[in-house]
């Protein structure tokens, strides 16, 4: 549609639902995105003010527009699905999964093998999955395995080869792995009961199969062959002990799908669990890159239509924290309470503890992204008006008055800048007045990054609370800073944090990532300047102890510290290394101090 104006290809969109297509300058496209209602939808683009940047930006790049007519709401799902994963255009979330994940195959033989694969062939065969793991598909293979002995050479089993007896019976026939098929010891149809009873089993119903093995226990047991029936009793117990260990909820909720999601400002993690006769059978996280702002409705929307296809879920019922449209051939549910809202609050667990995981493997893979998430959050949580990557704390240390001092830690992308801390002796205030220090630390130091022309921190953090608050405030009026830089005070008792002219704190989440990072320059100060603080008394102890004899000053004092390094060397000297420093006068009133 190149040469027609936005505006004329707008007034034309009709009022169905559908899917629609950016495209900038050079035909390359944007964005893909569904409506209810085409035109309503596209022409909210070009009337909104938008305040998020990057919306902002691509809708001043786009130049044409393309939409498709679908019949309903869910059928502009898929095709949307398929859309972004065939062109991934730049400005829709990553769906990008290239993980081949493996089958259970139930081979189509007369008597069947089952095995575990990555390809699918067209040949009849059945296959269950896919699972999420490899590990999985063999504990259920193992489970199998133990219970039911089956075949697993590959001959072609036909008939006619069997009668004319073209096979013999290998290892695993004598180790009562298989009960040999291949030279007619096993019944065809003995041998597809059990696999009507596995493919039972793989689907989570261990019903069949325990009746079955309860039913024969007592046959053999009633016909005195002991044996046998402890066998089947250990065939069961095997099963039951996995029902046990598998099943978590009701086993009344049968083929159901799960589905949650927890974000950031970054990404979002949706977690999939499918569930059959009480068993989860299936469990998947997605990790979905967030590009346009999206909320949690969108992205869960997006991420249930992209599972099921993948998984090609048949499930009739879903169950989710909160309502989306996903058309009317899906039951949707949105457990208040018992089991069904246990199994959610399982699968938000589940995304949450995948969320920990990647933020622990991103902090070492990708400290980049790692460091600007945590800034983001940061920015959101405190109510921000940019990212805190250069952040600065306050501190004060005075002990009983004495040596008043104060600390400043800095912090560059959440990590701790050392070079840049700096310590401030208290000049202006006479005894233990923590509310003037704190004014004369900010003033001193944004004084001098404004004379010297340095960069300003995004957030100043005072160690503190309303009042500590507000005498560093009265110094960022003086300098002309109001306002220009975030300031907050943190209170220890409760970890209140305040902001200027705002009488109520804010109480961030104990595990929020924001407030470790607040606690750790908080800590960070303290430790710093408790150092400086204890360093100080040291040495103005040292000081007065050789400065209280009697001739003895504090240059003396200074050059004597500066040559013997501690007073213990000094009450160790003799007179004549002493006399070689200070002369012999004050080398005997030294030594005779000391002696």
């Amino acid at each position: 549609m190149s040469g027609v104006s936005i505006e004329v290809q707008l007034s034309t969109l009709p009022h169905s639902p559908g899917v629609y297509q950016f495209y900038d300058a050079d035909d390359k496209i944007l964005y893909v995105g569904k409506a209810k209602n085409l035109k309503k939808r596209v022409t909210s683009y070009f009337t909104k003010n938008h305040e998020y940047g990057k919306t902002r930006v691509m809708v001043k790049k786009i130049r044409s527009l393309k939409h498709i007519v679908v019949p309903t709401e869910s059928d502009a799902l898929l095709l949307e699905n398929n859309l972004i994963k065939k062109y991934q255009p730049r400005y829709n979330v990553l769906l990008k999964d290239d993980k081949s994940y493996p089958w259970i195959c139930i081979k189509n033989e007369r008597f069947p093998r089952i095995f575990p694969t990555r390809r699918l062939i067209k040949d009849g065969s059945e296959y269950y999955g896919p699972y999420t793991s490899m590990k999985t598909v063999k504990t259920l293979l193992d489970l199998i395995k133990s219970v039911y002995p089956l075949r697993t050479c590959n001959y072609d089993l036909a008939e006619q080869k069997i009668a004319n007896k073209k096979f013999k019976v290998c290892l695993e026939y004598h180790l009562g792995n298989c009960k040999g098929p291949c030279e007619g010891l096993q019944e065809e149809e003995e041998y597809h009961r059990q696999i009507d009873d596995i493919r039972q089993i793989i689907k989570g119903n261990f019903k069949s199969s325990l009746h079955y093995f309860k039913r024969e226990m007592k046959q053999k047991a009633t016909e005195m062959k002991f044996e046998q029936a402890q066998q089947l009793k250990e065939k069961i117990e095997v099963l039951e002990n996995y029902q046990v260990k598998s099943t978590i909820v009701n086993p009344k909720i049968n083929n159901v799908d799960v589905f949650s999601v927890v974000s950031d400002e970054s990404y979002a993690y949706v977690n999939f669990l499918q569930l059959s006769h009480g068993s989860i059978i299936r469990s998947h996280t997605m990790e979905i890159k967030k590009r346009l702002q999206e909320t949690d409705e969108e992205l869960l929307q997006l991420a249930v239509v992209e599972i099921r296809q993948r998984f090609d879920s048949q499930s009739k019922e879903i169950y989710l924290p909160f309502p989306i449209a996903l058309g009317d051939t899906i039951k949707m549910t949105i457990p208040k309470l018992g089991d069904k809202k246990r199994i959610v609050e399982l699968s938000e667990r589940n995304a949450r503890f995948f969320r920990q995981e990647r933020f622990k493997q991103v902090k070492i893979t990708d400290p980049d992204r790692h460091s600007k998430r945590i800034m983001a959050q940061m920015q959101k949580d405190l109510r921000l008006s940019e990212e805190p990557r250069h952040i600065e704390c306050f501190d004060n240390s005075n002990m009983q008055g004495s040596n008043p001092v104060a600390a400043c830690v800095v912090f560059k992308d959440g990590k701790p800048a050392k070079k840049m801390y700096r310590h401030f002796n208290i000049k202006t205030v006479e005894g233990p007045d923590d509310f003037a220090s704190m004014e004369e630390v900010v003033f001193r130091r944004y004084r001098r990054l404004l004379q010297e022309g340095e960069s300003l921190p995004q957030l100043i953090v005072i160690d503190g609370g309303k009042g500590q608050l507000s005498s560093a405030l009265k110094s960022l009026e003086v300098l002309g800073l109001r306002g220009k830089i975030a300031i907050i005070g943190i209170a220890k008792r409760l970890e209140e944090i305040y902001f200027p002219d705002d009488p109520i704190p804010l109480y961030l989440d104990k595990k929020s990532e924001s407030l470790k990072i607040i606690q750790q320059l908080r800590n960070e100060a303290h430790r710093f300047g408790i150092t400086f603080h204890r360093n100080k008394r040291s040495k103005a102890a040292i000081n007065s102890e050789l400065e209280s004899i009697s001739g003895i000053g504090e240059k003396t004092t200074e050059e004597l510290l500066a040559k013997f390094k501690s007073v213990k060397r000094i009450k160790e000297a003799s007179i004549e290394n002493l006399a070689e420093m200070v002369g012999m006068v004050k080398a005997k009133k030294i030594y005779e101090n000391f002696h």
